[in-house]
């Protein structure tokens, strides 16, 4: 008998959606349709402002699942989704609004309260892992990977750089400011996504986190765009790095 508890179970999109709360924070764990079967699982990270269910997880988690055979989890970070914001939320909220209406840097802003969210999610995600694993479908002895994109990135970075039970990681889009020091920690192999023309983000900036990646393999997708030109297709090739590195065949997805 597992210890996760399942609150709700439904099909979506050609997958098998279960919701669960570890501690109190709420998540989804998408499978495949067809059974329960032993796979690797993936751990995505969504977005600021997002949540667990946004379209961009539902997609990713659609390919993943539909294109390999992947087991795939997301939680609500802090102040996110299903989790009330605190007044330290709000606050840091009121600050990136304002310096984006004003024209100010927002950087400065957005690295403090996201190296914030980290500090307190990383344990979230250990526990959640912990949980998962304990599924017969899951099991402790599959690889396991994690992509996150922005904030996903703030916050895999540091799980990533402490947790050797994950062993491939996409990330993205993302000021190096408070990641570099544990990105050097990180070894297992990487793929790493960025806007040439990106507006936000100076692109010295998402070289310098990519440069300090320890793995031995790294790849460096640097897309034309700005920061919200994001494209599609890196969904795709995320699908591609986790089958070769977590030992699945990519198929068309339903």
């Amino acid at each position: 008998m597992h210890s996760l508890p399942f609150t709700a179970e439904s099909p979506s999109n050609g997958m098998a959606e279960r919701d669960f709360t570890v501690g109190g924070v709420p998540g989804v764990l998408w499978s495949p349709a067809s059974g329960a079967d032993r796979a690797p699982l993936v751990l995505m990270g969504h977005g600021g402002g997002t949540h667990k269910k946004h379209l961009a997880m539902v997609g990713r988690a659609h390919l993943l699942v539909n294109g390999c055979g992947f087991h795939v989890a997301v939680i609500d970070a802090p102040g996110h989704g299903d989790r009330p914001r605190t007044a330290y939320d709000e606050q840091e909220i009121a600050a990136l609004r304002k310096a984006q209406a004003t024209g100010e840097p927002e950087g400065p802003i957005v690295v403090r309260y996201h190296a914030r969210l980290a500090e307190l999610a990383v344990p979230e995600w250990q526990a959640t892992l912990d949980a998962l694993q304990e599924l017969p479908e899951i099991g402790t002895d599959g690889p396991v990977g994690y992509v996150g994109i922005g904030m996903g990135t703030a916050i895999g970075v540091p799980l990533v750089a402490v947790e050797p039970r994950i062993t491939a990681a996409v990330f993205g889009l993302m000021w190096p400011d408070a990641l570099v020091e544990k990105a050097k920690q990180i070894t297992v192999p990487i793929e790493f996504g960025m806007q040439w023309d990106n507006e936000r983000i100076p692109r010295e900036a998402s070289l310098s986190l990519f440069d300090a990646f320890a793995s031995k393999e790294k790849t460096l997708h640097a897309n034309a765009g700005k920061h919200f030109e994001w494209p599609r297709f890196e969904a795709d090739s995320a699908v591609r790095f986790f089958a070769r590195h977590l030992g699945r065949t990519v198929t068309s997805p339903a």
